[in-house]
């Protein structure tokens, strides 16, 4: 639980001063780091966990349809409530395809929360010492995406309380990870790698589905530049968290 208000908080911090005014150009960082955070940290810490190959694979395949799935039906709910009101709906629509790409990153970093919650009693059950290094060195790993998770969310037009209380209800979900790992490990271990691979596909999706697109109606020498800078930056950033810890 500390683990995870600290981590939300300390992204908070950021978001809500520093970065708070230039949601727009940060949506770019936000990229950067969700798929670093992926495709750099989480998948690899699962393909080399031992777990069947083809079947983490199918996991990865099977968390992209999902998520499609899952913003499909908010399409839809969407266009059925607006149907026939006889008003345009441009602005609006524009607001709620971003609205969408920030209930899924919920969903994602929920069940990220839940396997940090089960490494940590897996740490603790081992030595507590190491549980605290652990429960650190996840505090450090979960700023940097807790911003990208914040960018996202205040980029689909979620007030700041807002976006810190569901985010702030994500984080207990290492809580419920924790309470699990601790009672049944031998068997909640097992599960680690499918649970990272599926957060991560919803990472990627989010990052290639929703939020690039918005970046690339932005398409004019000005804007391109700073994109691709923040990108590499919030890459940078995950490499070196994954480098010192």
């Amino acid at each position: 639980m500390i683990a995870g208000v600290a981590s939300i908080t300390g992204a908070a911090v950021f978001s809500f001063t520093l970065l708070s005014k230039v949601v727009e150009r940060m949506v770019s960082l936000s990229v950067g780091i969700m798929l670093a955070t992926s495709l750099l940290h989480a998948l690899p810490e699962a393909f080399e966990s031992g777990a069947d190959t083809r079947s983490l694979f199918a996991t990865l395949l099977g968390g992209l349809l999902a998520f499609f799935v899952l913003e499909k039906l908010a399409i839809l709910r969407h266009s059925h409530h607006h149907e026939g009101d006889g008003h345009h709906h441009a602005h609006g629509h524009d607001a709620h395809q971003a609205g969408k790409s920030g209930w899924m990153i919920l969903l994602g970093d929920a069940m990220h929360n839940f396997t940090d919650g089960i490494l940590i009693a897996a740490a603790f059950l081992a030595n507590p010492e190491l549980g605290i290094v652990t429960a650190l060195a996840i505090v450090a790993h979960e700023i940097p995406q807790e911003i990208g998770d914040f960018i996202v969310l205040l980029n689909a037009g979620f007030s700041r309380l807002r976006a810190y209380v569901f985010n702030l209800l994500c984080s207990l979900m290492a809580v419920a990870g924790g309470l699990l790992g601790y009672f049944t490990l031998d068997k909640a271990s097992g599960l680690i790698p499918y649970v990272l691979v599926f957060a991560s596909s919803g990472f990627i999706y989010i990052a290639v589905s929703d939020l690039m697109p918005q970046m690339q109606r932005r398409a004019t020498v000005k804007e391109s530049v700073p994109q691709v800078f923040l990108i590499l930056l919030g890459v940078g950033i995950v490499l070196a968290l994954n480098h010192a810890y």
